[in-house]
């Protein structure tokens, strides 16, 4: 079984990242996406918000906080505030117990079965693994904005 991995990221503070060339979403697919096994990265309303119309998915900031986060605590690259929020789409895991035909190193193919023990869904493996990615790239936007910046961030 396949399955999807949602991580939220509170108390990021406004102005990580960049509208060009190291944008926060970017860096945070890039994190996500060289995980083993995952196939797709989603921020704030990621894919479901195709089917909605521009006015239906803009972030209202009410003068104290966001009455919504489709774009996911990230706008135009940088971080807005609101709890940073992605979603990693992982694969289901093709070693299994069912014989299966595969490629053979001399051409060809052949059938085989795996033998052992093998998780039927590897996100729960997926969860602290992501957990950290998410760490890191916003450890490393922090340290860029504070070089860019100074220590007042």
């Amino acid at each position: 079984m396949g399955g999807v991995v949602e991580l939220v990221a509170r108390g990021v503070p406004m102005g990580w990242g960049d509208p060009t060339m190291d944008k926060l979403d970017a860096a945070l697919a890039a994190a996500m996406l060289s995980i083993p096994a995952t196939k797709g990265v989603e921020i704030g309303g990621g894919f479901g918000i195709v089917a909605l119309r521009g006015s239906q998915t803009n972030d209202v900031f009410d003068g104290e906080r966001y009455t919504s986060n489709f774009s996911g605590g990230i706008a135009g690259g940088i971080s807005n505030g609101n709890e940073v929020v992605v979603r990693v789409a992982v694969r289901p895991a093709t070693s299994i117990g069912k014989p299966q035909v595969m490629a053979k190193k001399q051409g060809g193919t052949e059938t085989v079965a795996i033998e052992g023990r093998h998780d039927p869904c590897i996100c729960p493996r997926v969860v602290p693994v992501a957990e950290a990615m998410l760490a890191i790239t916003l450890a490393d936007a922090w340290l860029h904005q504070r070089a860019l910046r100074g220590r007042e961030r």
